[in-house]
């Protein structure tokens, strides 16, 4: 066997082996099994968070995108640094003050169990088939690009074999989760993130190596300016009427977008929901947002240095496949892919986890059995995530048979696009809980649904040819902008600002400002 891929085949069942470890005997109650005890640390909030954020799809989908249209692409991961903010100091202090387990019963408490419903519904199809199906997509697509040699067992044709290697991943993880819970997850997540970061960091090296040093990366001459207009791709800002980053949408429907990401995301948020106090939930949002630019840069730039000297990918989503196959030796191509595989590990798990508890919690005890034991519940729960992979594995199928029929450019903006069109609700719904508390249940109820029919009109009917970042923010503005005038105009006790912004101490504020400051510094310096 190639010796590359023994390292991850080792690596994935020492990953098993550890999700597992002593998950027999730990205690059988929901709060365990689905938020780990609510014992977590910043450390393991920190690192769980970003390496379950971070997937395969990011250096495949997102490598490919950075190499069509440079560090414009960055603006994914270090405009996620303002939700982060959000979240930390404004969204989670409500969450844990209520002791949630999932945001669906935050929701509830605001509006009542009509629209918590909605929600959970909603998250279930997000989470559970288009994040899931990505996830396994992008990694069946990287381990297809780089081992589908060694993989002829499998099959000979190449599309079939994307086919079996989404299934075998996807029961994989599938199975660890359901022995461990949420505690395998993160127990795992915190390794794979250490190796993602590991591995990553080599091919960053070895390619702005191969270019010829940093320097080279602003050189004219190297690229050509058709994807971007500018005179090189080290800009973040391109002009306002680019096709798929134009400046105007990055503070406009990308900046809104992270609010939801960020901030009413049951995938993302569950460690911080697991927190043992708000000090360590807060510190680790915080340090997660310090982590964000060290992957943006270990995703975007490695992609932008192979232009300089691979100019013939027909495919941009091969950049990084690419760049493993070029630039690493034997042995150490085998650690930069175990990081790769890593980031897909997860993704895929911590989705898995969050749809069994939206079910089992949000579904199953409200609406079908509300006197179930915990024990039941649990048992429930598990049999939720093999429900999940087989709708995330289906979504994958249908991602395989796009790419390979005509698809011409890098196919993370599809997945997005898709994506919009339901979490455009949450950020509504998100931002009215928070600051329309007063506003009628019925009306936010209508707007929440209303707003993918809203957008899904804007898209095939009003504004087809406006960008879809762009797109998405008006949809945001118009539709909160009627929840906005109606609680304003409606009886009831209005929010106070300043009570809803929390910090747990002037050591965790200091960072949280000096992370906002480094925000604004990154996008002048680099605009």
């Amino acid at each position: 066997m190639n010796i590359d891929l023994l390292m991850v085949v080792a690596y994935f069942i020492i990953i098993f082996l550890i999700g597992v470890y002593k998950s027999g005997t730990q205690k059988k109650s929901a709060e365990n099994y689905f938020l780990s005890g609510r014992k977590l640390r910043w450390p393991s909030i920190a690192m769980s968070t970003i390496a379950t954020n971070i997937q395969a799809g990011h250096f495949i989908g997102m490598g490919g995108a950075a190499y069509a249209y440079g560090l414009a692409q960055a603006n994914f991961e270090i405009g996620a640094v303002f939700g982060i903010l959000l979240a930390a100091f404004f969204f989670v202090p409500l969450y844990l003050r209520l002791k949630i387990f999932t945001l669906t019963q935050f929701f509830e408490d605001r509006f009542g169990p009509f629209l918590a419903t909605s929600y959970a519904v909603f998250s279930i199809v997000l989470f559970g088939i288009i994040y899931l199906g990505g996830a396994l997509y992008w990694g069946s697509y990287a381990i297809n690009g780089i081992f589908g040699d060694q993989l002829n067992i499998l099959h000979s044709d190449p599309v079939t074999r994307l086919y079996i290697l989404v299934v075998l991943m996807g029961l994989f993880s599938a199975v660890y989760v359901y022995f461990g819970g949420l505690a395998a997850v993160v127990r795992t997540d915190v390794i794979q993130m250490i190796t993602l970061v590991g591995g990553s960091t080599i091919v960053l090296v070895l390619a702005i190596n191969t270019l010829g040093g940093v320097s080279e990366l602003y050189n004219p001459d190297l690229y050509s300016s058709i994807q971007t207009g500018k005179d090189h791709l080290m800009h973040l800002f391109l002009s306002a009427d680019h096709e798929k980053i134009p400046w105007t949408a990055v503070f406009f429907g990308m900046a809104l977008m992270h609010i939801q990401y960020w901030g009413a995301n049951q995938v993302i948020l569950q460690r911080a929901l697991a927190a043992r106090s708000l000090k360590d939930a807060q510190l680790g949002l915080v340090l997660g947002g310090f982590l964000k630019y060290i992957v943006a840069a270990l995703i975007i730039i490695p992609p932008i240095a192979l232009v300089g000297f691979y100019k013939t990918l027909e495919d941009p989503d091969q950049a990084y496949i690419v760049l493993v196959n070029t630039l690493l030796s034997p042995g150490i191509r085998g650690l930069v892919l175990v990081g790769l595989f890593a980031s897909l590990m997860s993704t895929v798990d911590s989705i898995i986890n969050s749809v069994s508890t939206l079910y089992s919690f949000d579904i199953y005890k409200r609406h079908i059995n509300k006197d179930v034991s915990e024990e039941h519940l649990i048992r429930i729960g598990k049999n939720t995530i093999g429900v999940s992979t087989i709708a995330g594995i289906l979504f994958a199928f249908s991602l395989i048979y796009i790419k390979y029929h005509g698809l011409d450019f890098p196919l993370s903006h599809l997945t997005n696009e898709i994506s919009y069109h339901i979490k455009a609700g949450f950020t509504i719904l998100i931002l009215a809980a928070v600051f329309c508390t007063n506003a009628p249940k019925k009306v936010v109820a209508y707007v929440f649904i209303g707003s993918a029919f809203i957008s899904l009109a804007f898209k095939y009917i009003i504004f087809a040819e406006m960008n879809y970042l762009n797109r998405t923010g008006w949809v945001i503005v118009l539709c909160y902008g009627v929840l906005a005038a109606v609680s304003y105009f409606s009886p009831g006790q209005k929010i106070n600002l300043k009570g809803l912004l929390v910090v747990d101490s002037k050591r965790v504020g200091y960072l949280g400002i000096f992370l906002a400051l480094s925000l604004i510094a990154i996008n002048i310096f680099f605009r």
